[in-house]
């Protein structure tokens, strides 16, 4: 992408002129590209076969973007496209990883080939050592053959520790060793959550939240979620707000009830998959841990005493253990259950008595639109008021029935130019940090108007009250070369040369051409160049350099009957003229009040280059030779 103008950022190709597989010659036009200023033609500066665009048409990309390749015909441009080297390394080290995936695949196998070999000899050696044990244990045939059972209820379940000779102790401490990694979750669990639950706590919707208030579930427990859903209206320190899900999944469990307060980040809600055990989960988070800790003294306990027990009947307790706490939380889960329940039927009576169940944000709501609630019917449940309610609630028809908006709102989209991008990057620019001051006056219009009359009888001539305008600027500039001047950090640059840059609105924008040394043209010649170059910018046809340079600029809007306006200055220029329209007025002539014809002009000045009294100055001069236009030919 090239830059064809000094501020040119990024350009946008407005049209391709050739197309891949075309032959390009140098000096062919490629392609119309839209810079910030206009739409250029880009011609090429090499010979060959078009073979690539990098940028179709209206698409936008920054200077020095590839734009397209051009080459020899059938050319391998693969890796210019992909816009780094072949890597033939890279192969050979995929090929070499997976070698030694295929390796380490081999070696996996023979460890467990081996492990198996060591199995069977360990589970075969314990049999022998039994038959020594039924050897030593002849007195009884009974005991023999329960001593058997034992041993091969052991092998099976691989989890005998003290009951077992030396050899076989080695086979069920790795036994064991499995068997707790297993079980470690379980104590762990109050950690690690189930996979695909979410906890969802308390938000913090305002900087300065410290608590919410659950003013109304739209969710309850069961209920599918998807992601984006409001779950609830939460009330804040600074208003009632609704609180969108970031998961999908069901609403598993509301741990903070209707109208209840909590802290933020305290537990609000679990969603997970449907069915998922929760249980524990809830309470371990609220209580901060204290069940995992008992847990883990309680295991403690079992491991004291685990030596002095069998293996099974040790097994067998822990399970017993498990069944009662679960009948426990089961029973603990319904007599909360039954609370909620108990504390419904309370709100439903209470409400049966004439007690109005609205959520807050239902009471705000009516209240600002001076609705009585008692004629709202709610849609919650038990009937309770909520927010939608009230938005849709609509009076008995009457006489006076207040007007209901009714509409759409909608926004259309248009993509942004590159000249609407500089717009407003340098006009944000001089904004921000420019500091302006703006200096108005009133001036009598009744010569100049005579004098454009008298020069506009030739049939020849046609000039403009903006020629004129132009003309004393550039005559009034030259007396007062502080104005036209340009700030930097190290020095400010006075210009001896008088460029005026002419404000010209298109479509798509504004554009200012420069008319360059401006002192040294005739009314009719600035008339002629004006006009010439408004053309160009109207039909997207002005180059760069005819609107660069300018060292003061002029805006006028009276055509559009603005009578006084204020404009921003355009950089790196310390100043710009605002010119309103002519109108009739009562003025003061000759101590009489007469009708004069007056025109409001307003210079925005930096303050960095041109203090107030330069401009006050600027404005007298100006004002000279607009209100007698005579003296500019003097």
């Amino acid at each position: 992408m090239p830059r064809l103008s000094d501020t040119m950022e990024e350009g946008t190709v407005a049209t391709w002129l050739k197309k891949v597989g075309d032959t390009v010659k140098e000096g062919d036009i490629l392609a119309e590209i839209e810079t910030d200023k206009a739409t250029m033609e880009f011609e090429s500066f090499y010979e060959g076969t078009l073979l690539h665009i990098g940028i179709k048409e209206g698409e936008t990309a920054p200077v020095d973007n590839l734009l397209a390749i051009i080459g020899d015909k059938d050319e391998d441009i693969s890796d210019l496209v992909d816009g780094k080297p072949a890597s033939p390394t890279g192969r050979s080290s995929d090929k070499k990883s997976d070698k030694d995936s295929k390796d380490e695949g081999k070696d996996s196998k023979k460890d467990d080939d081996t492990s198996e070999d060591e199995g069977k000899d360990s589970s075969d050696k314990p049999s022998d050592d039994d038959d020594d044990k039924s050897s030593s244990a002849e007195d009884s045939d009974g005991e023999v053959k329960e001593s058997k059972k034992d041993d091969d209820n052991s092998e099976d379940e691989g989890k005998s520790s003290s009951a077992k000779p030396a050899r076989p102790a080695g086979g069920a401490s790795e036994d064991e060793g499995k068997s707790s990694s297993a079980k470690a979750p379980e104590g762990e669990g109050k950690a690690e959550l189930p996979e695909g639950v979410e906890i969802i706590t308390m938000p913090r919707l305002s900087d300065t939240m410290e608590e919410g208030t659950v003013a109304t579930w739209l969710k309850k427990e069961g209920d599918k979620v998807e992601e984006g859903d409001i779950l609830a209206e939460i009330e804040t320190d600074k208003a009632t707000m609704e609180f969108e899900s970031f998961y999908s999944g069901i609403l598993l469990k509301i741990a903070i009830g209707e109208g209840e307060s909590a802290p933020v980040d305290e537990v609000m809600a679990i969603i997970g998959p449907e069915g998922t055990d929760i249980s524990g989960i809830l309470e371990n988070l609220q209580k901060g841990g204290k069940s995992s800790d008992e847990e883990k003294s309680s295991k403690e306990d079992k491991k004291k005493s685990s030596p002095s027990k069998p293996a099974r009947p040790s097994g067998g307790a822990s399970k017993d253990e498990d069944k009662t706490s679960k009948e426990q939380s089961k029973a603990d889960s319904s007599e909360s259950k039954k609370e909620t329940v108990t504390e419904k039927s309370e709100t439903s009576k209470a409400s049966s008595e004439g007690r109005i169940i609205a959520s807050p944000l239902a009471k705000k709501l009516a209240e600002e639109k001076g609705i009585n609630l008692r004629m709202v019917k709610g849609s919650g449940e038990n009937g309770r008021i909520v927010k939608s309610d009230i938005e849709n609630y609509q009076p008995a028809a009457s006489a006076g029935q207040a007007y209901t908006p009714v509409g759409t709102e909608e926004f259309e989209e248009v993509k942004n130019s590159q000249m609407r991008k500089t717009i407003a990057k340098r006009l944000s620019e001089s904004k921000f940090t420019a500091p302006e001051y703006y200096l108005t006056v009133e001036m009598d219009m009744d010569h100049a108007i005579a004098a454009r009359e008298g020069i506009n009888a030739d049939p020849d001539v046609k000039i403009s009250f903006n020629d004129m305008i132009i003309k004393a600027c550039a005559m009034a500039l030259r007396k007062h070369p502080q104005v036209n001047s340009q700030w930097t950090p190290e020095v400010t640059k006075i210009a001896k040369h008088i460029h005026i840059g002419v404000a010209v609105a298109v479509d798509e924008g504004l554009m200012v051409p420069v008319l360059k040394f401006a002192d040294q043209m005739t009314f009719s010649q600035i008339g002629a160049q004006v006009k010439e170059l408004a053309g160009k910018a109207r039909n997207k046809k002005i180059t760069p350099a005819e609107m660069e340079g300018s060292t003061f600029t002029v805006s006028n809007l009276g055509m559009f009957g603005i009578n006084e306006f204020t404009s921003i200055i355009n950089q790196p220029n310390s100043a710009i003229l605002s010119v309103g329209a002519i109108v009739q007025k009562p003025v003061v002539k000759n101590g009489q009040i007469v009708v004069g014809n007056v025109m409001a002009v307003t210079l925005a000045c930096d303050h960095r280059t041109v203090d107030g009294a330069t401009g006050a100055k600027f404005m007298q001069t100006l004002r000279q030779y607009i209100e007698n236009p005579v003296t500019m030919f003097v």
